[in-house]
């Protein structure tokens, strides 16, 4: 009995020990949370937000059933430039069907992709990038279709930075998000990608679930096919979640204003604007400065454009503007 009366004490001891040594339920472990941020306003920002948001003496507190983030995708999460990476999909999948459609050969805009022709591509307009979305993302099944662009992603890469797309996902986000979640937060991707192709790779890449990616969507149809129940694509558009479309698909899906939102373009200013409809939370636009380590790019651009008139507003309101330039010290995992 009093070899057993020490063997339980001993036991008892340790297991006291390993709890102390272990992180409250929800809360982050000990050191920097943000690693690849350099130290400034926009990191203390962020970690400010953190702390208040979880403190119950704080004026700030958010109980843990409002605790909810947006990040937009493209440009704030992983690259857009040159071009988005659900594009580049559509002219790969407009490529890899054509022979079953030899009337493209003659028809725009197909026809300047099988021809690889650089400088009418830049040229497309939205309509002609809905027309090859319509013809590459519909006729199968959501299965099949993220079966599809799971198997894509396995294999293209980045033409400036020659590694898989995924791999080309901003480290500070990642950090972020995962801060974030280690609080108590749910993290959720509102983008104005398509949602079956972001939820084919988002929990791999994030740690996000496909029920908490919100994005473009397509209608469905239920059928029957060799004997089971299926979601067949079909070509027309159900949301699209952009612009004022993010507040109204935020609303519609998750039910709660968020209390942090992340994005990096004019896409975004109304996802912001509503996150911050109460005058508390945390808003924050990531901008494109560094041309070495990345991309440098603003009001200008087709993809990804940061007017003036946005950052004019991301001042008035006081939303931190992220630098990539001056926030991040590294700016991709692969960086050595």
């Amino acid at each position: 009995m009093t070899a057993c009366r020490h063997l339980s004490g001993w036991m008892t001891a340790l297991l006291g020990t390993l709890l102390l040594a272990m992180p409250a339920a929800g809360q982050p472990a000990t050191g920097d949370p943000l690693p690849s941020w350099n130290d400034g306003a926009a990191k203390q920002a962020v970690l400010n937000f953190v702390r208040s948001a979880t403190d119950k003496g704080s004026p700030q507190y958010v109980p843990p059933e409002r605790r909810v983030a947006t990040f937009d995708q493209d440009g704030t999460l992983w690259v857009e430039q040159p071009m988005y990476t659900q594009v580049m999909f559509a002219f790969d999948r407009v490529k890899a069907i054509a022979p079953k459609h030899p009337e493209w050969a003659d028809r725009e805009p197909f026809k300047a992709i099988l021809a690889d022709d650089r400088e009418a591509m830049a040229k497309f307009t939205l309509r002609d990038l809905e027309v090859v979305i319509a013809a590459t993302h519909s006729g199968m099944t959501v299965e099949e279709f993220r079966a599809i662009a799971k198997d894509w992603l396995a294999t293209a890469k980045h033409p400036r930075f020659k590694r898989p797309y995924t791999e080309c996902v901003y480290q500070p986000m990642r950090e972020v998000m995962a801060h974030l979640r280690a609080n108590g937060f749910r993290t959720y991707i509102v983008t104005g990608g398509g949602q079956d192709f972001v939820r084919a790779y988002a929990e791999a890449v994030y740690g996000v679930p496909p029920e908490q990616v919100i994005g473009t969507a397509g209608q469905t149809k239920y059928e029957f096919r060799d004997g089971r129940p299926v979601l067949l694509k079909v070509p027309k558009v159900l949301l699209v979640d952009d612009k004022a479309g993010k507040p109204e698909a935020i609303d519609l899906v998750i039910g709660r204003r968020p209390v942090a939102a992340f994005g990096n373009s004019d896409g975004d200013r109304e996802m912001l604007e509503y996150s911050r409809g109460e005058g508390t939370g945390l808003a924050m636009l990531v901008h494109h400065d560094d041309a070495v380590r990345e991309f440098a790019y603003g009001p200008k651009s087709k993809v990804g454009t940061f007017s003036d008139e946005l950052m004019a507003e991301a001042t008035k309101r006081h939303w931190t503007v992220i630098s990539i330039k001056d926030d991040w010290k590294r700016v991709f995992a692969f960086e050595k």
